[in-house]
């Protein structure tokens, strides 16, 4: 049984971040995977050991701190978990929030939980619009697609990006990098949202949560159809596909 943790389902729920849980979900039980959904909320005890994949969305920056408070008590637990491989992806300001500070636009340091060596600044417009990113998943080069909409710039230190920017802003808008990966974290700010966008993807996470368990399984295909599809049409008003 594989356990899904939608963290702050209530806070950090933009754009349809909730699809991503929602596909991770319905394509395990489309294969016969047993897969449960564990919604954590602000003051509720969670066990992230316990967790194979935990979600944390977009949300604003008082959203953020709130979270990042709630959170301070159990990071050693988290960081047990995701040394151990927990598999994390987190999507803008959660995103963010995995990083050493936020510093707003009035120059305030909103402090985040420290586990990804990068930090971010308010920008003076927002960066919005489709986004197509280069990444390695498993040994081989992948197209992922999805849509951004931040004003904050993300700058890496000792962290490795999730991906190269094909078409749009990524972290920052001017240095090609989008995300950034740390073991079997994941954060972007790729919204869509981005699994439903992107089906080997997820079925890539899939398969990291079912490795961390000892379960080497070769994933059946699914027809993913309408998936294709969607892409198709984002990647050729993105001009990388012909028309």
């Amino acid at each position: 049984m594989l356990t899904v943790c939608h963290l702050y389902p209530d806070l950090l729920n933009l754009y349809g971040d909730r699809g991503n849980v929602t596909v991770f979900l319905r394509r395990c039980q489309w294969r016969g995977i047993p897969v449960r959904l564990w919604e954590v909320r602000f003051g509720e005890s969670v066990d992230f050991t316990k967790v194979d994949f935990l979600f944390l969305g977009g949300g604003s920056d008082r959203e953020q701190q709130l979270v990042v408070t709630d959170l301070l008590p159990r990071l050693a637990n988290l960081r047990q978990a995701i040394e151990e491989g927990l598999v994390v992806l987190a999507v803008c300001g959660g995103y963010q929030l995995l990083g050493h500070y936020y510093q707003t636009a009035q120059g305030e340091k909103l402090p985040g939980l420290g586990i990804l060596d990068l930090y971010t600044e308010a920008g003076e417009g927002r960066l919005i619009g489709d986004i197509a990113v280069e990444v390695q998943m498993g040994g081989r080069s992948q197209i992922l697609c999805g849509f951004e909409n931040h004003s904050g710039r993300t700058y890496l230190g000792r962290v490795s990006p999730l991906g190269r920017v094909l078409r749009g802003f990524g972290n920052n808008g001017w240095d090609g990098t989008e995300g950034a990966r740390y073991k079997n974290v994941f954060g972007t700010y790729l919204h869509g949202p981005l699994l439903p966008k992107n089906p080997a993807f997820a079925d890539y996470l899939i398969s990291l949560a079912l490795g961390r368990r000892g379960l080497e399984i070769m994933l059946p295909p699914l027809p993913d159809v309408l998936e294709r599809q969607a892409r198709e049409v984002i990647l050729r008003r993105l001009r990388l596909r012909g028309s």
